[in-house]
């Protein structure tokens, strides 16, 4: 689904020496610094976004936002769904003890108003109507929320379009430098293991009404994305959505995947039905029948990747991918 300086040490300078020469006029200056700090942003609904400087009081309804501002080193004042944020998401951690203002689909505006937010940093997952109410408590700036045709490129983009509005665009490029690193030395460390092309299917899960659906993440995903610059082969055939890349099956659907596909997951501890491949599927025939499953091929990552953030995340991602694929 984004950045510039503030300096003030002239203005102040120049307000002491008049000051000192006991006269009450603004410096000559002051107007034109004030301007020159201004900043003026396109978001992703095409809005104009007026800033008078870099924000620092800044609100996210969205962990994905939450998470870049955290790494651009912006602590926002108020997160949707704190509790789920520290549960899904612990790589990269909040530092502060954020409002919570809310859902991530129903934010409430006044608890967003209370804070007096510089910014407020939304996603396209949230209705019109919504963003709306926000815009009329405070300057927001939306990021389209995801991208199937190029999740990496949105995920930078996003990230460049909140480094602009907090003025952390040095720090945006150190984020982007370091993953593209990271990428790098994941696909050499998984080609010297003799994996390049390697089939992979990465999946998450749920157990609701005690029925155990199955999430693939397709080439067309933040996590399909990345393990193809790591040279793995995505396995899945289902057909993701247009915005996450996400498809949709069951136990049964995985008996569609190859007999040499490795396959991995993330689930949490932390959310007890985010875990049936090591819960309710543990008894399953079906399950216990794959191929995949009886050659010991089925990696647990680390809880805490969360796998629609930012470079840090997936940086842990490759990680963890490369680390389970190879040991």
């Amino acid at each position: 689904m984004r950045r510039i300086l503030l300096t003030t040490a002239a203005a102040t300078a120049a307000a002491l020496t008049l000051a000192a020469c006991g006269t009450t006029e603004p410096a000559a200056d002051d107007k034109t610094e004030k301007t020159a700090e201004r900043i003026t942003l396109t978001d992703a609904s095409g809005a104009k976004v007026e800033l008078d400087g870099p924000a620092r009081k800044v609100v996210g309804t969205e962990w994905n936002v939450v998470e870049s501002l955290i790494s651009l080193g912006v602590d926002p004042v108020g997160v949707a769904d704190v509790k789920g944020y520290k549960t899904w998401d612990t790589t990269v951690e909040l530092t502060n003890e954020p409002k919570d203002i809310g859902t991530r689909g129903e934010p409430s505006m006044d608890t967003i108003a209370a804070l007096s937010p510089d910014l407020i940093v939304a996603t396209t997952d949230l209705p019109p109507a919504a963003v709306k109410q926000l815009r009329e408590v405070a300057p927001v700036l939306e990021v389209r929320s995801a991208d199937a045709a190029d999740q990496i490129g949105r995920m930078t983009e996003n990230l460049d379009l909140i480094a602009q509005a907090t003025g952390t665009t040095e720090r945006a490029e150190e984020l982007k430098a370091d993953f593209d690193a990271k990428l790098a030395e994941g696909k050499k460390a998984l080609a010297d293991a003799g994996l390049a092309g390697a089939e992979y299917a990465f999946a998450d899960g749920y157990v609701v009404s005690n029925q155990v659906s199955v999430r693939p993440y397709t080439g067309g995903s933040l996590i399909g994305a990345v393990n193809e610059k790591l040279g793995l082969k995505n396995a899945w055939t289902v057909k993701g959505d247009e915005a996450y890349g996400l498809g949709s099956t069951d136990v049964e659907g995985l008996t569609k995947l190859g007999d040499d596909v490795r396959f991995a997951y993330i689930g949490s501890d932390g959310d007890k039905n985010s875990t049936p491949f090591t819960g309710a599927l543990a008894d399953d025939s079906v399950w216990k029948s794959l191929s995949f499953v009886k050659k010991g091929n089925v990696h647990r990552l680390p809880d805490g990747i969360w796998m629609f953030g930012g470079p840090e995340s997936m940086g842990a991602y490759v990680d963890a991918v490369v680390g389970a694929l190879t040991k």
